[in-house]
């Protein structure tokens, strides 16, 4: 077997592996993705090559990243840190679909939360007065004063 072909094979044990953790019949995933259920079974097994948009097609009805399937299939590089929290979560058998939606939406939103803040100039935040007549900040009609 070749490397390409073992590839293929372990995207397809990867999706059936997804498949049941989500409890999902071949044929229900393969209506949610809108893949015929013949194509799906044949993708499982390693016998079809499906394209980008196919995988896509399979993540978002596995409710997974395309990008953990598009490294799989070899479209896309494995991130440096290498670590899909999100698959990791959906892949727990210990914690049930309610509580993986929970705990993604969370992290998802912390995720959002610690995105770096827009850059504001600091000069006009730090001279900011809520009282334009009031202290510090300069007097009102004279810049220039000193």
């Amino acid at each position: 077997m070749t490397e390409l072909e073992e590839r293929w094979r372990d995207l397809g044990e990867f999706i059936r592996e997804q498949r049941h953790i989500g409890h999902l019949s071949l044929r229900k995933l393969s209506e949610m993705a809108g893949v015929s259920n013949p194509y799906l079974s044949q993708i499982e097994r390693g016998l079809r090559k499906p394209s980008a948009e196919i995988l896509q097609q399979i993540a978002r009805a596995l409710e997974i990243s395309s990008e953990t399937l598009y490294i799989r299939a070899g479209i896309l590089e494995e991130r440096p840190d290498g670590v899909d929290l999100v698959a990791e979560i959906r892949r727990d058998p210990w914690i049930g679909e309610e509580q993986k939606r929970t705990l993604i939406q969370i992290y998802e939103s912390f995720r959002a939360a610690s995105a770096p803040p827009a850059p504001t100039e600091p000069a006009a935040a730090a001279e900011a007065d809520p009282d334009p007549d009031g202290e510090p900040g300069p007097p009102d009609g004279d810049v220039d004063a000193a």
